[in-house]
């Protein structure tokens, strides 16, 4: 165990499935792993964590590729069994170079299946969430205690799985007085609404696509993404395609709600005859458009919606975002002052589920059922101890 406050090291890889962000939470004011201590109030300041290192690992394009396929259904069993364990050692990879400073590790894994309802349609009967990413890989590398496999706690308990970061959105930057929403446009998008510090009028769901569909026009360019909205800036919209997408029922359907990358894939979306920078032009509206129609699921407007995720590093994303919130205004960590705790667009996925791990570790259930429809706050992750010194074999 490291000297002073509690450090958990957050491993992140979202539905874009581009790397694996590394981010080393430290938390101070908060109790030290395994005093045994009650969730205590929450410390003063906001926020209420920083991050002291971050990395950021791209996956080789081979390994993209190999997940992108297994997100599809392209994959067999023992194809899906190799990417499992690949990913456990591209996780132990990207986590070894900061795991000494690390009291924990804590991984989301690679979601390559999410389907948080039955579909009867498709031959689902029930929930089921599956994260790929072999956990003991990474407490053999690194000799850190792992948490990892944080969604389907909450499935068993009745919600949908996701968000599960609204958590630890209101521990670490919940604002007595604020209303503030926390927006995190990754392959998908989803918001948190944080009335003030009141942990029970928490709301967060999914909005819809974030990158996602302007990731799949990207490749059919040839690009592994729309670097700076270039792609998107040189097209139009087109109305009637959005109008179709822009139908969907799940963007209709109120909170709680999930959805995932098999949802929001142009294999399901006609867009005959678009080029490909209207289409472009026509994804991004549509995460802009789906994002700023979510407020209306809350109870009132927010005074500030804050952004986070690839997404806010996409200027023409950003613009049309902004247009489609106004007047709420939209701010990034930095403009915030979030940044001088090495909180940023970047690292506050991989930060949140380093605390969540955090609370794993704890004993302290680390879910809002308010936010998944969950019949009660679940348990998140499985923890995984690495061997004891005296366990090991003296001549390794």
């Amino acid at each position: 165990m490291n000297a002073g406050p509690p450090r958990v090291l957050g491993l992140m890889s979202g539905t874009s499935a581009d790397g694996i962000d590394a981010a080393l939470l430290e938390l101070p004011g908060w109790p030290a792993l395994g005093t045994g201590e009650a969730f205590p109030a929450l410390p003063g300041g906001v926020p209420r964590g920083r991050v002291t290192a971050h990395t950021f690992t791209p996956y080789p394009p081979e390994l993209r590729a190999w997940v992108l396929r297994a997100m599809r259904g392209e994959t067999d069993t023992a194809d899906l069994a190799q990417l499992h364990w690949a990913l456990g050692e591209a996780l132990a990879a990207a986590a070894r170079p900061l795991a000494d400073r690390a009291d924990l590790i804590a991984t989301h894994g690679q979601t390559v299946a999410h389907h948080p309802r039955p579909d009867p349609a498709r031959g689902w009967e029930r929930s089921a969430t599956w994260q790929l990413g072999e956990a003991a890989v990474i407490a053999e590398v690194t000799g850190r205690p792992v948490v990892a496999d944080f969604r389907p706690a909450d499935l068993a308990a009745g919600g949908v799985g996701a968000p599960l970061v609204p958590f630890a959105d209101w521990a670490l930057y919940a604002e007595e007085g604020v209303d503030r929403a926390l927006l995190n446009v990754g392959g998908l998008a989803n918001l948190t609404w944080l009335p003030g510090t009141d942990a029970a009028g928490v709301i967060a769901f999914d909005t819809g696509p974030g990158n996602c569909l302007i990731d799949e026009v990207a490749a059919r360019a040839g690009l592994p993404y729309d670097e700076d909205g270039r792609l998107a800036a040189q097209g139009t919209p087109d109305a009637k395609t959005l109008g179709c997408w822009l139908a969907h029922p799940e963007l209709a359907a109120a909170p709680p709600k999930a959805t995932g990358r098999e949802v929001w894939t142009l294999e399901h979306w006609p867009a005959a005859g678009l080029s490909l920078p209207d289409l472009a032009a026509t994804a991004t509206l549509l995460t802009a458009r789906t994002v700023a129609g979510a407020l209306r699921f809350l109870p009132r407007r927010p005074q500030e919606v804050v952004i986070a995720g690839g997404g806010a590093r996409n200027p023409t994303l950003y613009a049309l975002l902004a247009e489609e919130l106004a007047p709420v205004p939209l701010r990034t960590f930095a403009d915030l002052g979030w940044d001088a705790c090495g909180l940023t667009d970047a690292t506050r996925e991989a930060a949140a589920f380093a605390f969540l791990g955090y609370c794993r570790a704890q004993g302290w259930p680390n879910t809002l059922p308010r936010t998944t429809g969950a019949r009660r706050a679940a348990l998140a992750g499985k923890l995984l101890l690495p061997a004891p010194p005296f366990l090991q074999d003296p001549h390794d």
